[in-house]
């Protein structure tokens, strides 16, 4: 029964977020803050406030799934209609699908950089054309995403185990990293003491503010896909209680925490080795085969653990939506793994401003204005009134226009639209764009949420009873 399932308690929420936060891309995120010119302090608490502020989405989206027991897809038919709810799931799994393919990619890199390690940099050649990464690096890639289909066959409750035993084991690992760097460094060295590069007399004190707002809409992106998804998993919590307690344990003060602990050792490998080394998959490289080979087991853990739960769960329902009778959880994860094979992420990852500022801000775009048009709707609309029956029929209450909320659309494309511009030109698409285009896209996700709340809320509250 939906009751029977619903035994996620508030710690099976914490180390749900444990295991998410803990991994790479959080351990990369305020390097790649502090490469482009904020000092350590900054980077760790512009990822604390980005987390905290993305919490409220998550917290106010995941007290429907809560309260109703529906996955993401069903929950967006009250919105966007049974129809147009297809659009925004499919938006939020293609994106999901990108993270997919980071994640998997950077835990091939870790197995690549081991192997070459042992090998004497055996698996090292040219790269293939087209495809811009060589033999070796495509097969370790392929290795480890053949990995995630054990877990994409076993299903939700496989996640749940693995996010259980794999979260107390990587905080325990991350802070013994910590101990050993500030060991090894006689303390973490100069660099968590450096100013930014935007202070007094730097010559770039304008360009603060819009770095700051740009890397702060950066910090929201990178949670933006499970603040919508997360009644994806809200729906087994036992009561609202467990999925509040359990998410704002489990996010704000982890997400700052590991951030800090790449600081702090990417500032101790200075010192260390001689140059600062922001990848843990080439610090695995200067750490000898015990040291390389024990790196890479925590690796792989904390990239299958975020993998699992961030990027296959929410897609392999969105998927199923499409065609529910053909296209089950199962198969919706492999076209999910499938996907993020053929996006070639070690593109998306070529450099810190590619990965910040065109990745996580460009797609926050799309994903604010949904964020934005399912809790106008929910809360405001609504008033937190569902009929669960007739979100699983396509002529109930929700239908709309042959199965699309038309208030919902308008708003999503109004919504877009004034961060389009700033997103061609950070993409290269078009060469040049009137300044306050690239401003507006600086708060992509922010732009987009209260634009298409308030074009919603004046559309919907005419045509919705």
């Amino acid at each position: 029964s939906c009751r029977a399932r619903r035994h996620w308690t508030w710690l099976s929420f914490c180390t749900l977020w444990i295991g998410m936060v803990a991994c790479i891309p959080t351990y990369m995120l305020a390097s790649g803050l502090i490469a482009s010119g904020l000092s350590p302090v900054q980077a760790v608490l512009l990822v604390f406030i980005g987390n905290v502020i993305v919490l409220v989405p998550m917290l106010l989206i995941g007290a429907a799934g809560a309260r109703y027991g529906v996955p993401f897809p069903v929950l967006l038919r009250a919105s966007f209609g049974p129809r147009g709810a297809q659009i925004a799931a499919l938006a939020r799994a293609l994106v999901a699908c990108g993270w997919f393919g980071i994640n998997t990619w950077v835990g091939g890199a870790a197995i690549y950089s081991v192997l070459n390690l042992i090998s004497g940099n055996l698996l090292t050649g040219a790269p293939i054309p087209v495809v811009g990464i060589n033999a070796g690096q495509l097969i370790c890639f392929v290795a480890f995403w053949s990995a995630h289909l054990y877990f994409i066959t076993r299903g939700t409750e496989s996640i749940r185990w693995l996010e259980t035993l794999a979260a107390p084991f990587l905080l325990v690992m991350a802070l013994v990293l910590l101990g050993w760097a500030y060991i090894r460094a006689h303390g973490f060295g100069s660099m968590l003491s450096a100013p930014s590069a935007f202070g007094p007399g730097s010559g770039k004190e304008s360009e603060f503010w819009p770095t700051i707002a740009s890397s702060l809409t950066a910090m929201v992106g990178f949670w933006a896909t499970l603040a919508l998804n997360i009644c994806d998993f809200t729906r087994f919590s036992r009561s609202q209680r467990d999925q509040i307690v359990g998410q704002i344990l489990g996010l704000p003060i982890p997400m700052a925490l590991f951030s800090f602990i790449g600081v702090a050792v990417t500032s101790a490998t200075v010192v260390i080795f001689g140059q600062a080394i922001w990848q843990p998959t080439d610090l695995a490289g200067h750490l000898g085969v015990p040291g390389a080979v024990f790196t890479l087991i925590v690796v792989l853990l904390c990239t299958l653990t975020v993998n699992m739960a961030a990027n296959v769960v929410s897609p392999s329902y969105d998927f199923s939506n499409l065609a529910p009778s053909k296209i089950s959880f199962t198969s919706g994860g492999y076209i999910t793994a499938g996907l993020g094979l053929a996006m070639m992420p070690w593109k998306l990852l070529a450099s810190a401003g590619t990965y910040i500022f065109v990745w996580l801000v460009g797609y926050s775009a799309l994903l604010g204005p949904i964020a934005g048009i399912m809790i106008c709707d929910y809360y405001f609309v609504r008033r937190r009134r569902l009929v669960t029956s007739d979100l699983f029929r396509h002529e109930g209450i929700y239908r709309g226009w042959r199965g699309f909320n038309l208030s919902a659309l308008i708003a999503l494309a109004c919504a877009i639209a004034p961060n389009l511009p700033g997103f061609l030109h950070s993409v290269g698409l078009v060469s040049s764009v009137a300044p306050v285009f690239d401003t507006i896209f600086t708060g992509a996700w922010f732009v987009g949420f209260f634009v298409a709340a308030l074009v919603y809320a004046v559309l919907a509250r005419r045509s919705v009873t």
